[in-house]
């Protein structure tokens, strides 16, 4: 038999994934996904989704197999980190104060948990609590091979207010990418839709996204500007990007399909994404800066450097990424 949770009064405005984690930690994402997919979990009644932000008092239904299983919040609990992690996101720390920490994530570690995925951002980000009650919170993620700004409340109301900004586009986000070939015209904005494409990959079981058409009922509507900040022999070329929307692997999937994909995405490249030898075999993709609402008002504005493949790219071509002028100054945050 089922019973009900109560969303508390400091838990408004988290995401639903992330309350259970909150409460039952050792479940996996996949295994909340599914939880919710068939309807096992739902929220006032109603199916709900694992992205969906909760409100106080909301009732979360709680299948049978996961009774007495939850963890007390305010229970001593032990650690989801260990030494060698507590040191590795304390470096990372690019910006912090009492409401937010900036990190600058490396390419490579996993932003949350998922199937076959045991280190991630997320598990680690209780060794930034220190005192406070309330755990550090991811307000946003990044692809695995993706590097830079990621944005972590230091409590709910933080998590709700950023959250917000994001939803709304009050925020400015750069991202900088290394190309094969050089975009045409040099500046300009990519509107693809973009869909969910099955049956790809060696065997057939993988998902990428895809070109679609703006009628189709599956697809997205996707918009980024991009500007090229320097070329090679025009075989190369850096980037600046913008998205305005924000979908799965937007900026890899508009590149490739203007003909020059980031170097090391071979999932949307294919061979074509290959670099020179020298170039490392990493996605050259990096999160570069971010304008955004503080949640105690202002505006937070924080820049992450480049990872150590990009940055050896940046020297092969004699890049100066000190020199780089922001080429969207005339766009509004949104």
């Amino acid at each position: 038999m089922s019973t009900t949770a109560q969303v508390g009064t400091d838990e408004g405005g988290i995401r639903l994934d992330r309350w259970f984690k909150r409460y039952y930690p050792d479940i996996t994402h996949g295994a909340v996904e599914k939880l919710l997919r068939t309807g096992q979990v739902r929220v006032d009644g109603k199916r709900a989704k694992a992205s969906d932000r909760l409100q106080v008092g909301q009732a979360i239904r709680i299948p049978p197999q996961l009774q007495g299983k939850a963890a007390e919040a305010t229970e001593p609990r032990e650690p989801t980190f260990n030494d060698g992690d507590k040191k590795l996101i304390e470096k990372l720390v690019i910006y912090e104060d009492q409401t937010v920490f900036v990190l600058n994530k490396p390419s490579g570690l996993a932003t949350q948990g998922g199937s076959g995925i045991t280190k991630h951002m997320d598990g680690m980000l209780e060794a930034l609590q220190g005192k406070k009650r309330q755990r550090p919170r991811l307000v946003h993620r990044l692809d695995r091979d993706t590097s830079g700004v990621i944005l972590v409340a230091r409590t709910v109301p933080a998590a709700a207010t950023l959250s917000e900004a994001l939803r709304h586009r009050d925020a400015r986000k750069i991202y900088w990418a290394l190309v094969k070939g050089v975009p045409r015209p040099h500046k300009g904005i990519i509107k693809l839709a973009l869909a969910k494409e099955t049956g790809f990959g060696r065997h057939g079981k993988d998902e990428r996204m895809a070109p679609a058409d703006e009628d189709d009922a599956h697809a997205k509507s996707a918009v980024t500007y991009y500007a090229v900040l320097g070329t090679a022999a025009d075989q190369y070329a850096w980037v600046a990007l913008k998205p305005v929307t924000g979908r799965t692997h937007q900026l890899r999937a508009h590149m490739a399909a203007i003909g020059t994909p980031i170097v090391g995405d071979f999932k949307y490249g294919g061979p074509a994404a290959k670099g020179m030898g020298e170039l490392e075999d990493r996605l050259h993709l990096h999160a570069h800066s971010i304008d955004i609402a503080h949640p105690e008002g202002g505006r937070l504005r924080a820049t992450a450097s480049l990872p150590p493949h990009m940055v050896q790219a940046w020297r092969l071509f004699g890049f100066d990424a000190k020199r780089a002028e922001d080429p969207f100054e005339e766009l509004s945050a949104r």
